[in-house]
């Protein structure tokens, strides 16, 4: 018996051709409701390509993802299979980009993301509108209904964990039914931020920034002659109406647009990533928001946690500076530059302008005295173990030297001490401080009110 040979060709023409029975009897079996056989033929499409989809051409891919939408909505798994038909529109959406793999398969990527990722060569650009979306307007409607509602009592009810995934859910319904609305994502994002389900709800986020959502909607209305009650119409008849005037059934036509979102969508969405720990992420985006949003002063502010957060102080130093330039009344950033510039020695004169600048804008500013006083002491643990080393030296002068400085020390630090404690009364390590530094001022009726005060604050925190 001879052996028969089929060239690669070949055998790619007769992959193709089971791919196309297979999901063609599949849609076939979803539209007259057999789930069973359904999901029985596309096992069979997906034992083959597994989730190597792009070897599928758009008509077929498409018919695919119809199938396999329907039949997992029907079985009950309602966001699987929006997710599934939304993909759908996707293929209108994109430009396909089509041509041949290193074993000469035929390859059709939808979107130059999966093009390029793809490394394939030579592709040729092409476009692709769906035919199928037609026949799941109908049959979804009902669905989308439910799901809405389902999303909404979850809202209302506060179970936000529930209402996110819901909302997506009518996204992605919606999107099979040829209608993109964002909105439905921004408010599964919204729900998952209030959710605390901080992740989730930075990466629906990002994806409306990638994809250019703004928020800006036009609202269109007009009131019913008959009913008195003024309803929301969609353009196409509020249009229609509005030409038909004085004969139409409606009157005072008016038209709303609602405000941008979009730095807000940075705002939060950083917010959000420097919050699950990920201040490289939030680092990545602020660069692309600043660029686009130079004057927002909450990106600024952020982009300055997040240079703290992953450890680019100097960085986050010149982040400051730069706010202090726009903004010089920001107590909180003379703080924090106070703080910065305390850990090195060479800056500490600077960080003692920071915390006086900043309580002199806000004089109740609590840790700006704390941090003041400490700087102000200096290591006093430290000079008191020199001043001894220099006294069992037999370094008399040192010693006194050592030992005047820290008197001096001592006396600069203690309005800044009083300071904090005016603010801060029940702070036992103020208390504590003041007590030893009236003592060290010779000033024995301060040292015994402050020794009875402590005594006093550490009864209460037993």
């Amino acid at each position: 018996m001879k052996k028969i040979f089929l060239s690669a060709a070949m055998l790619t023409v007769a992959f193709a051709f089971a791919q196309k029975k297979e999901i063609a009897a599949a849609v076939k079996a979803v539209d007259a409701g057999d789930v069973a056989t359904t999901s029985a033929q596309l096992a069979q499409v997906e034992s083959t390509i597994g989730n190597k989809t792009y070897l599928l051409e758009p008509a077929l891919l498409e018919q695919y993802y119809y199938a396999k939408g329907l039949s997992l909505l029907k079985s009950g798994k309602t966001a699987e299979g929006a997710t599934y038909l939304a993909k759908i529109n996707d293929l209108a959406k994109n430009k396909i980009y089509v041509g041949k793999d290193s074993s000469k398969s035929k390859v059709y990527y939808v979107g130059k993301a999966a093009a390029d990722a793809s490394g394939v060569q030579g592709l040729k650009e092409e476009s692709y509108n769906p035919t199928l979306v037609a026949k799941l307007g109908a049959s979804l409607n009902p669905t989308i209904e439910a799901a809405n509602k389902a999303a909404v009592n979850a809202y209302n009810a506060k179970n936000y964990v529930a209402a996110a995934p819901k909302f997506k859910e009518v996204y992605d319904l919606l999107k099979a039914a040829g209608q993109d609305n964002k909105k439905y994502m921004y408010y599964s994002g919204l729900t998952y931020a209030l959710g605390d389900k901080k992740t989730e709800a930075a990466e629906i986020y990002r994806d409306l920034i990638d994809s250019g959502y703004t928020g800006i909607e036009t609202t269109y209305t007009a009131k019913n002659k008959k009913t008195g009650e003024v309803e929301n119409l969609d353009k196409t008849s509020w249009d229609l109406y509005k030409k038909m005037g004085a004969s139409g059934e409606y009157a005072d036509f008016k038209t709303e647009v609602s405000p941008s979102i979009e730095q807000e969508l940075y705002e939060t969405t950083v917010a959000l990533l420097l919050d699950s720990g990920k201040p490289d992420e939030a680092l990545a985006l602020l660069d692309k928001g600043i660029k686009k949003f130079p004057n927002n002063a909450k990106l600024a502010e952020l982009q300055g946690t997040a240079y703290f957060k992953a450890g680019k102080t100097e960085e986050f130093v010149n982040n400051l500076k730069a706010q202090l330039a726009k903004n010089p009344n920001d107590a909180n950033n003379w703080y924090n530059l106070g703080v910065l510039q305390s850990k090195n020695p060479a800056t500490a004169a600077d960080a003692e302008a920071s915390y006086k600048k900043a309580v002199q804008l806000k004089p109740d500013f609590t840790q700006a005295y704390q941090n003041l006083t400490y700087l102000t002491m200096g290591d006093d643990a430290k000079a008191i173990d020199d001043y001894n080393a220099a006294r069992k030296a037999g370094k008399t002068e040192q010693a006194n030297k050592i030992i005047e400085a820290r008197r001096a020390r001592l006396a600069a630090t203690l309005p800044y001490a009083e300071k904090w404690y005016q603010y801060d009364n029940n702070n036992l390590d103020a208390v504590t401080l003041l007590k030893g530094l009236y003592l060290s001022n010779k000033n024995e009726a301060k040292h015994q009110e402050f020794k009875a005060k402590e005594a006093a604050l550490q009864a209460t925190q037993k």
